[in-house]
């Protein structure tokens, strides 16, 4: 019956036999799914005939009484109970099973599994999303300091993160994420973009929205990936006053061997309309001369210029120094107001070879003030660089000159050793040509065991160095920080 209904369908629509439509594959599959319906309902009626004298037979035994006074029993079969058959399936339903494959194949979803968590993408091609997650737990402690309230041991969320991302089609993408470290709802990450290809070996995206800064390699390089506990004083001091993010749009052009980048925004979300937002300019380009799968020499350069609206023109620094969980552990200057813009600039230096990574930052901010001051200068500096014993090669990522997660090359849930690094880091950090300057330094030693990809541990043992002339903790004070982290990345 079924399979006449398919001819009769075909047949009633010639184009059916080339290349149906979805709604006739609907049809079809809906008429068939009735006449097996139909079918079974038969074949289950005579189940049911079938199994009848078999129940009788498993029946209790009655007593004599009982049995003279029934009435006559039918003939019992003396065969045992039989399981329900398995019948074949005939051509009907072998059509309708391959009508129903091609309907559901134009809408599957299929998944795949990335760094912990799934990734959707339609049977077409033409949509995926993938949730996105952040969790990092930090635990720190500081002694030698000569201020007992600076020798502290605490706790904190260095991110905990939840967003998804995801595609339409070839060329349109977005992504969002808010953070609920601290207590607070705090949207980060949140654009949506368009890519495309100009030629080959070059292309493009423009990003709209909340965007994360490019600025410096470590600035440009997320909480999840640093290869420290905290990023270095350049990328946290040689920063515009809106620090990491901002509202606005951002092009990116790619090549081979490097990309640049150009972002207009406004103030980061707030919430505050009252006023107008400040307006920041950030550029950057890098380059990487030497490019080979075990060996690269990066070169990067950047710059930002903000222009501050009058009650937004706040400039007080207090900058972490040696450790992001120790709130008393700063380089303040104290209040500063009455600024006007700031201007910054900077350079990069570095590159790997095989398992060992150098990488070198410095950066110069200018902080206008009002009614003739001189400018409020920010300089920095640093030398960073690490070595996988385990022979992996550092996370590097060659297409934004910055550092991703890495790729181990035997995780530990494989039975590997995962990828264990060694670590060596020093910074310089000076607040000058203000009533109230600081400066400091810091020297770290650091280990990071990544298990695989997306799960790590850190250490951090830093020894710090602080000349405040502002706040509670003035003059020269040096102490140890021990930080260890554990962190999550989906």
């Amino acid at each position: 019956m079924a399979g006449a209904a398919f001819l009769a369908l075909v047949s009633a629509n010639p184009a059916l036999a080339q290349a149906p439509t979805r709604d006739e594959l609907a049809d079809l599959v809906r008429a068939q799914a009735a006449e097996i319906a139909s079918l079974r309902q038969r074949v289950d009626a005579l189940e049911a005939q079938r199994s009848a004298p078999i129940a009788a037979a498993d029946a209790p035994q009655q007593s004599a009484p009982e049995v003279a006074a029934a009435e006559p029993a039918p003939q019992v079969l003396t065969t045992k109970p039989y399981a329900p058959q398995i019948i074949p399936p005939g051509p009907a339903e072998r059509d309708i099973e391959r009508v129903r494959a091609t309907a559901v194949a134009a809408t599957d979803v299929t998944t795949e599994w990335g760094q912990g968590l799934p990734v959707f993408h339609s049977g077409d091609g033409t949509f995926s999303f993938k949730p996105r997650g952040r969790i990092i737990t930090d635990v720190t402690t500081t002694t030698g300091s000569k201020y007992d309230g600076r020798n502290l041991t605490t706790t904190g969320m260095r991110a905990l993160r939840m967003g998804l991302e995801g595609t339409v089609g070839t060329h349109l993408f977005y992504q969002f994420e808010s953070d609920f470290s601290e207590n607070a709802v705090d949207v980060v990450t949140a654009f949506i973009g368009w890519k495309n290809k100009i030629a080959p070996g070059l292309d493009y995206d423009v990003r709209v929205g909340h965007l994360f800064n490019d600025r410096s390699f470590e600035g440009s390089t997320g909480s999840d990936s640093t290869p420290f506990a905290e990023r270095t004083v350049v990328a946290t001091a040689i920063i515009p006053q809106r620090a990491f993010y901002g509202l606005g749009i951002m092009p990116r052009l790619f090549w081979k061997t490097g990309h640049a980048s150009l972002t207009v925004t406004g103030d980061r979300i707030d919430g505050d309309q009252s006023a107008s937002d400040n307006r920041t300019v950030i550029a950057r380009a890098h380059w990487n001369p030497i490019k080979s799968p075990r060996q690269v020499l990066h070169l990067g350069i950047w710059g930002f210029d903000e222009h501050l609206q009058p009650g937004k023109n706040s400039l007080g620094r207090n900058t972490v120094i040696g450790g992001r969980f120790n709130g008393a552990l700063r380089l303040s200057t104290g209040d500063i107001i009455g600024g006007t813009g700031t201007t910054g600039y900077g350079a990069e230096l570095g590159g790997y070879s095989g398992p060992l990574w150098v990488m070198a930052e410095a950066g110069e901010r200018h902080a206008r003030l009002d009614n003739g001051r001189p400018d409020f200068v920010t300089q920095a500096w640093s030398v960073s660089g690490g070595f996988f014993i385990t022979g992996d090669l550092p996370p590097y990522n060659p297409r934004l000159g910055s550092f991703g997660q890495p790729k181990v090359l035997r995780p530990v849930f494989d039975g590997g050793p995962g990828a264990i690094e060694l670590t060596a880091r020093y910074e310089n950090l000076e607040f000058k040509d203000i009533a109230t300057p600081a400066q400091g330094w810091a020297a770290t030693l650091g280990a990071n065991w990544y298990l695989n990809s997306f799960v790590r541990f850190q250490v951090n043992a830093i020894h710090w160095n602080t000349e405040n002339t502002a706040g509670i903790y003035t003059g020269k004070d040096d102490g140890e920080t021990l930080t260890a982290r554990v962190g999550v990345t989906f």
